[in-house]
């Protein structure tokens, strides 16, 4: 039986130890952004800011779906407080052509004691990344630079990621209340919470 020559073994094992440092930074990025996603939700950062933009949930029929009414509740309560003075809800139509995400988000805000002159409606944006990059046309064209993003706590990381990649900020986020998401054992949510793990600035898209 004939023996491997030694470069072949030598190619082999090159191989092999790439493909294992591979796996070990793949993993080692998906577990850093995830305490850093983790660590993002458990933040409230209530600055004044330009706007407050509330990213749109499902609508029935023009009425809000309980998680879009909890999202505008809360911008609601920001709005109250003084916090902007400028919403700007986001999201277009899905099966229903004859509402948006956005109209419903704004029509039930104005419902609830918020001037009309404080409301702006996004409502072409299909996804969070569409929504974004219009958030980012509007708040331009009226002169808003910050924002508090609201949204549930999963999500936050992302649109904070997305509105910054488009030219605005600062960018405060503001996640609903009980929308924490629990996507890692205690340990490392507290080892997240210590702020000695940084986010990887550049994977912006791990949530959806």
């Amino acid at each position: 039986m004939s023996k491997p020559l030694p470069n072949q073994a030598l190619k082999e094992r090159w191989w092999v130890r790439l493909l294992a440092l591979i796996v070990v930074a793949v993993i080692a990025l998906l577990i850093v952004t995830a305490v850093q996603v983790v660590r993002t939700a458990s933040l409230q950062e209530l600055h004044p800011a330009d706007a407050i933009v509330v990213f749109g949930a499902a609508e029935y029929s023009g009425r809000p779906s309980p998680v879009l009414r909890a999202r505008l509740d809360h911008a609601l309560e920001l709005f109250e407080r003084g916090l902007a003075p400028v919403v700007i809800t986001t999201g277009g139509a899905a099966a229903d052509p004859m509402f948006s995400e956005g109209g419903v988000g704004r029509d039930y805000l104005m419902k609830h004691g918020i001037p009309e002159r404080s409301l702006i409606a996004e409502t072409q944006g299909n996804d969070t990344s569409q929504s974004a990059v219009r958030v980012s046309v509007i708040m331009r064209a009226n002169g808003l630079h910050s924002c508090v993003a609201v949204s549930d706590a999963y999500h936050v990381f992302r649109i904070r990621k997305l509105l910054e990649h488009e030219g605005i900020g600062p960018v405060y986020v503001s996640p609903r209340a009980d929308s924490r998401p629990h996507l890692l054992p205690a340990f490392l949510r507290r080892y997240a919470r210590s702020g000695k793990l940084h986010a990887v600035e550049n994977w912006d898209y791990l949530v959806g």
